[in-house]
């Protein structure tokens, strides 16, 4: 699979529609503020191919604690064909030896998607994330926040990661 380093200059707008379709409005940044963001902050954002067919994204925040897995989609039509596997597969090995979180929508929570949210969540629990027992609510959208690597997540923790990006971006209208 190949990859390719995404910055606001040469993301097109294959990267842009299945951002905007793969989350929900409530858990996106603006597109525009997205791209000021890869600019402005030390965002590993990277597209995935193969051969020449765009299969999909992830954006990791790196830090020295710990790294944030920010965003991860796969084009729908192509979602059950193992692609999913083999990019987090890549961004494992990518992060080898270091603690990384996630969050993602709660399976607990009720709602439309709950069997695509346990499938989910039962993807990342294969893959080696653990669960914190940590949940924030954006939204009215409760996300879990998981974990790989040693160390524990509080939500002190939680709360240093968003006030380093409330120092780049946050929206009034988060709750």
């Amino acid at each position: 699979m190949k990859t390719r380093q995404i910055t606001a200059t040469n993301a097109d707008e294959r990267i842009k529609r299945l951002y905007e379709s793969a989350f929900p409005e409530g858990e996106q940044i603006p597109w525009n503020d997205l791209m000021r963001l890869v600019g402005e902050m030390p965002l590993d954002f990277t597209a995935y191919y193969d051969g020449e067919e765009f299969i999909g994204f992830t954006i990791v925040y790196p830090r020295r604690s710990f790294n944030w897995y920010w965003y991860f989609a796969v084009r729908e039509e192509l979602r059950g064909n193992e692609y999913g596997q083999r990019i987090l597969t890549q961004l494992i090995e990518h992060y080898k030896g270091q603690t990384c979180v996630l969050d993602m929508e709660s399976p607990t929570q009720e709602c439309d998607n709950i069997d695509q949210r346990k499938r989910r969540h039962a993807f990342y629990l294969r893959n080696g994330f653990r669960d914190t027992n940590i949940y924030r609510t954006y939204n009215d959208i409760t996300m879990t926040i998981m974990m790989m690597g040693e160390g524990t997540f509080t939500m002190q923790d939680w709360d240093d990661i968003v006030h380093e990006l409330q120092q780049f971006w946050w929206p009034d209208d988060i709750k």
